[in-house]
């Protein structure tokens, strides 16, 4: 049994099909690389995966067992986080207050809750922000902040999309030792990103999809190397 799966997985929107007859497998421990061109499915696969689109066909499955079908705040609770391309913070907030309430995903009790958010945003590395208003943070905190509003629901599976976008080469470097950091913890991580020297740094293999359909998949080197590839990112001329 494989940690994470996703069989045949199809999602048309009318007559447009976004994701197209899409199998792989994610093993438990392993930085699972999805790359492809903007507008590829990538995202749609994450929103597939986590519930928020119905599957036109095809299965997911989590630890054997089956996540389609079901709402999406039960995907969190199995134990699958995400964190979103967009980043829209709770504005009012503080920086824990946004996190707390990730965290009332396991418990309703209000120390508790606050005890997790404070636990994710050391290790985030985001102690001195804690009571800074999330209106006010720059877009690498933003960004950062978004990553422990995900850990802060304990998931076992992490889908990122694209947390490293608009990021300086110095906030980039923090966030890849952020994500190593979180693979020793002990959680499995499925990342989308358009930063090739990123991904190809962090990922054990990698699935590349053009309109919704598999292109390639392999270690970060075979991938980079495929001429349908490259061909998908840089046209045939």
């Amino acid at each position: 049994m494989h940690f994470f799966e996703v069989r045949r997985l199809t999602k048309a929107f009318g007559g447009l099909i976004a994701v197209n007859d899409l199998t792989f497998q994610v093993e438990e421990g392993e930085i699972y690389g999805l790359i492809g061109p903007n507008g590829s499915g990538k995202t749609t696969v994450f929103n597939l995966i986590t519930g928020f689109y119905p599957i036109t066909s095809g299965a997911v499955l989590f630890r054997g067992k089956q996540l389609n079908g079901i709402p999406t705040w039960k995907v969190c609770k199995e134990g699958v986080g995400r964190t979103f391309q967009i980043v829209k913070p709770l504005r009012r907030m503080t920086v824990l207050e946004n996190v707390m309430t990730s965290a009332f995903c396991r418990t309703s009790n209000t120390h508790v809750a606050r005890d997790k958010a404070l636990e994710v945003l050391h290790f985030c590395e985001m102690d001195k922000k804690i009571d800074f208003p999330a209106k006010g943070l720059t877009i690498g905190d933003r960004k950062r902040m978004e990553i422990a509003r995900a850990l802060a629901t304990a998931p076992k599976l992490l889908l990122l999309d694209e947390t490293m976008a608009g990021l300086t080469p110095q906030e980039q470097y923090e966030g890849v030792e952020l994500i190593k950091k979180i693979r020793k913890s002990g959680i499995t991580i499925i990342i989308v990103e358009h930063i090739m020297h990123v991904i190809m740094n962090l990922c054990d293999r990698i699935l590349c999809i053009n309109y919704g359909q598999e292109i390639v998949k392999g270690s970060p080197s075979e991938v980079a190397n495929n001429q349908a590839v490259i061909e998908a990112y840089l046209g045939k001329e």
